[in-house]
């Protein structure tokens, strides 16, 4: 990882840790946003799965301590604030992420702005999250209800869809999984190659899917480094395989395998697909710079018990008194902070250090 690649970036990161929250522009830059994904992005999916458990859920205090425009209250963003599909929405123009898809019935939200379909714990095969969680969305059932739903829009839904911003970051769970399984039995012969190949056959199917449904500007997020959440540092501690950054090596060694096989799918089907856009944010590079330079507090969960909040979330957990100084909130969590730094790397990083082809400020602008 070259982080020599720009002083300059260094800068643009570390001055985006004290800007002011972001605000809604007047009009935003696209029609609408969809969102596909897992727990970095859900706004509360889950919060509707009735067999879903309530680790896998975020509809209790503490979180949404710093969420003001919900009363400070928990809506199921996994996060002490806003999350990171609030922060690029609001980077596009919006207040915040469009709402859980499957909150829909009992709300008046207006599907033509755009709906998340995100949920906690799922990943890029359907089986993922379903042990650990009970029930969640899994990426199967988003995409599939997207492409029902634009079914029903008739024709007023084509240009929509088209210039619109569709906006994934899956494959963690995927990765928390498989490593785990590994560690825990070590006898059983694995090939990483073949499970890796699997989740980006699947992946492209998505996005194939999402393009026939569309869909053509795609801001993608790579899983970044998995090993060097709370919860995976203790897995790694436990099985003695750490890293140089005292991470899960296992977890942080497929993320690192994942992410350019998911940068090239993305150029492959950017040929193969006429018209098609993409926008691919590197969250290994991300964090490695994160964790070499930013001076937050990165071996600590600020909310839970002991040294890698082990515990819930909850009210009564030890809780970090300056939020913004964390990266983590929970054991998997990133602080809203943290996450706003991602968001405007997606947005505008102009260095090529960590998107390309192109950011999404770029993806989106008007095409001559």
């Amino acid at each position: 990882m070259a982080i020599s690649r720009g002083a300059s970036a260094l800068v643009v990161l570390c001055s985006v840790l004290v800007l002011a929250p972001c605000t809604a522009a007047k009009k935003p830059l696209v029609p609408a946003m969809f969102v596909f994904g897992d727990s970095l992005l859900d706004v509360g999916n889950n919060n509707h799965l009735a067999n879903c458990n309530i680790s896998c859920q975020a509809n209790y205090p503490r979180y949404g301590i710093d969420l003001p425009s919900h009363n400070n209250k928990p809506t199921g963003r996994f996060s002490n604030g806003y999350n990171l599909a609030d922060q690029l929405a609001q980077k596009l123009g919006f207040a915040e992420s469009p709402p859980p898809f499957l909150s829909l019935s009992k709300s008046n939200a207006s599907v033509f702005t755009g709906i998340n379909f995100a949920s906690g714990g799922s990943g890029l095969l359907p089986t993922t999250g379903i042990q650990a969680c009970g029930q969640v969305f899994p990426m199967s059932e988003q995409v599939g209800n997207f492409k029902s739903l634009v079914g029903r829009m008739y024709g007023i839904g084509v240009k929509l869809i088209s210039e619109s911003l569709i906006f994934i970051s899956a494959g963690s769970n995927d990765l928390f999984e498989y490593a785990e399984f590994a560690v825990a039995h070590p006898n059983t012969s694995r090939n990483d190659t073949e499970f890796l190949q699997g989740l980006i056959t699947s992946y492209a199917s998505y996005v194939k899917e999402l393009y026939a449904a569309g869909a053509t500007k795609f801001s993608v997020l790579s899983p970044s480094l998995v090993g060097c959440c709370p919860y995976q540092m203790k897995v790694g501690e436990d099985s003695r395989d750490l890293d140089q950054y005292g991470c899960f090596r296992l977890a942080n060694n497929l993320s690192k395998q994942l992410s350019p096989m998911i940068a090239l799918m993305l150029q492959d089907l950017s040929m193969e697909l006429p018209g098609m856009s993409y926008s691919l944010g590197d969250a290994i590079v991300m964090g490695e710079f994160v964790f070499s330079f930013s001076g937050f507090t990165l071996n600590h969960a600020c909310c839970g018990e002991g040294k890698f909040g082990e515990s819930l979330c909850n009210s009564t957990v030890p809780l970090c008194q300056d939020r913004s100084s964390y990266f983590f909130w929970d054991r998997f969590h990133p602080t809203d902070a943290a996450s706003a730094i991602t968001a405007n790397e997606l947005f505008s990083d102009a260095s090529g250090s960590f998107v390309h082809p192109i950011n999404v400020q770029q993806l989106v602008a008007p095409r001559p």
